[in-house]
C-alpha cells in the first residue's frame, strides 16, 4: 500500500509542473503586451512600464519563469493589480464557501444518486427504472443557472423558506450556514445526481449479471443484502471513477453557481478577476483548481486499492 502511495505522489510531480509552465504562459505568450492590457486603454507609455517593472516583464523569460517558479514554491502566488493585496490572502479568504458548496454538493449528489442507480438496476426495464433514468436525462439536460433560478423563485420568493442569496460561514452557527447553502447545494447537484445515478446503474448492472450474484440469489440471500454486500462494492470503482471526474466539472459549476446565488468564493473571484484582467489573481487560481484536481485524482487512485485490492498488484 505504501509503494501504491508513493508511485502515485511521484507520478503527480510531472503534472503540477506542467501545470505551471502552462499557467506562466498564459500570461507571457498571450497576444499582445501584457503591461498594456492590464494598464487599460486609456494608460500612458509611463504607466506601461511602470506594470512592466513592477511584474519584472523586462528580464529575460526563463529568468523570469524561475523566479515566479520560487515565489509560488514558497507560497507567494503573487500582488493583485485591483485591490494590491497578496493573491495567496485573496484565496484564502474565498476557500472557506467554495469548499462548503462543493463538499455539499459531492455528499448529497452519492446519497442520493447511487441508492438511485441500484435502484434502477434492481428493477431493469420497470416502470421506476424508466422514470428515474428519465429524469435524470431530464436533469443532465437542464443548465445549472435555470436550475438555480427556479429554485429561487420557487423557495425563496414564492415560499420564503430559504434566503435569495448570499452566505453565511460556520462560524455563524450551523442553522444560518445550512440555511443559505440550501439552495446552491441543491441546484449544482441536479446535473451529478443524473450523472452518478446513470453510471451507478450501468455498473450494478452489470455486476447483477455474474455468476456469484445468482449463487447467492440461489442461497436465499436477502435483497438488500445482496445488494449492498455483494452487487454495490464491485461496482463502486466506475462510479468513483465518474466522481473524480465530476470534480473537473465541478469547478466550472461553482463559476456559475457562484455568481446566481452571490456566494462570495473562489468560482465568483474567478469571474471578477476575469473581467479586471487581474492576470496574478487568475494565476493563482488556475493553479489552486489544478492542484485540487490532482489531488482529488489521487484520492481517487487510492479508493481504487481500497475497493479492489487487485489494483495494487
Amino acid at each position: 500500500m505504501t509503494g501504491f502511495l508513493l508511485q502515485r505522489l511521484l507520478a503527480t510531480i510531472p503534472v503540477m509542473a506542467v501545470v505551471a509552465v502552462v499557467v506562466f504562459l498564459l500570461l507571457h505568450l498571450g497576444p499582445g503586451d501584457p503591461a498594456a492590457v492590464i494598464a487599460g486603454d486609456y494608460a500612458t507609455p509611463e504607466d506601461i512600464q511602470r506594470i512592466r517593472d513592477r511584474l519584472g516583464l523586462n528580464e529575460p523569460l526563463h529568468v523570469q519563469f524561475l523566479t515566479w517558479l520560487g515565489q509560488v514554491l514558497t507560497g507567494d502566488l503573487g500582488i493583485s493589480i485591483f485591490s494590491n493585496l497578496p493573491v495567496a490572502q485573496l484565496i484564502a479568504q474565498r476557500v472557506e464557501p467554495t469548499l462548503a458548496l462543493s463538499i455539499g454538493t459531492l455528499i448529497l449528489t452519492v446519497v442520493v444518486a447511487v441508492p438511485l442507480g441500484v435502484a434502477a438496476a434492481w428493477r431493469a426495464g420497470g416502470w421506476l427504472d424508466r422514470c428515474l433514468m428519465g429524469g435524470a436525462a431530464l436533469a443532465f439536460a437542464v443548465p445549472v443557472f435555470v436550475i438555480g433560478y427556479i429554485l429561487i423563485y420557487v423557495f425563496a420568493i414564492k415560499l420564503s423558506l430559504l434566503p435569495v442569496q448570499g452566505y453565511r460561514p460556520l462560524a455563524d452557527g450551523a442553522v444560518p450556514f445550512l440555511r443559505h447553502l440550501t439552495l446552491p447545494v441543491v441546484a449544482l447537484s441536479f446535473v451529478f445526481i443524473a450523472l452518478i445515478a446513470r453510471v451507478t446503474r450501468a455498473s450494478v448492472l452489470e455486476v447483477l449479471g455474474e455468476d456469484y450474484i445468482r449463487t447467492a440469489r440461489a442461497k436465499g440471500v436477502t435483497t438488500f443484502r445482496l445488494l449492498r454486500r455483494h452487487a454495490l462494492r464491485p461496482a463502486l470503482v466506475p462510479v468513483v471513477t465518474v466522481i473524480g471526474i465530476a470534480f473537473a466539472l465541478l469547478v466550472g459549476g461553482v463559476v456559475v453557481t457562484e455568481s446566481v446565488f452571490n456566494i462570495p468564493g473562489l468560482g465568483r473571484l474567478t469571474v471578477d478577476s476575469v473581467l479586471r484582467r487581474d492576470y496574478p489573481v487568475i494565476q493563482g487560481l488556475i493553479l489552486v483548481f489544478s492542484a485540487a484536481y490532482v489531488i482529488t485524482n489521487l484520492i481517487v487512485d487510492l479508493l481504487y486499492s481500497v475497493l479492489d485490492p487487485r489494483i495494487r498488484e
